[in-house]
């Protein structure tokens, strides 16, 4: 029962996500809801998580690195 609960909620967070990257508002953290969600139970969307991770920590650094010349 609990493994399904979260699989819905992490479907919900899922078309959230899809209905956020359309129309304005926050899609990433819809998605990474629930993509963390599935880590749970799932272990290929554990190795998804860690790429996600990575890739928003690099943006970031990059976006501070930019902000900071100027």
């Amino acid at each position: 029962m609990k493994k399904w609960l979260m699989n819905a909620a992490a479907a919900l967070c899922f078309i959230l996500g899809l209905i956020f990257a359309v129309v304005p508002g926050p899609s990433v953290i819809f998605f990474l809801i629930g993509l963390t969600l599935l880590a749970v139970h799932y272990p290929i969307a554990r190795k998804y998580v860690r790429v996600c991770q990575t890739t928003l920590t690099r943006g970031c650094r990059l976006l501070d690195s930019k902000l900071a010349k100027k």
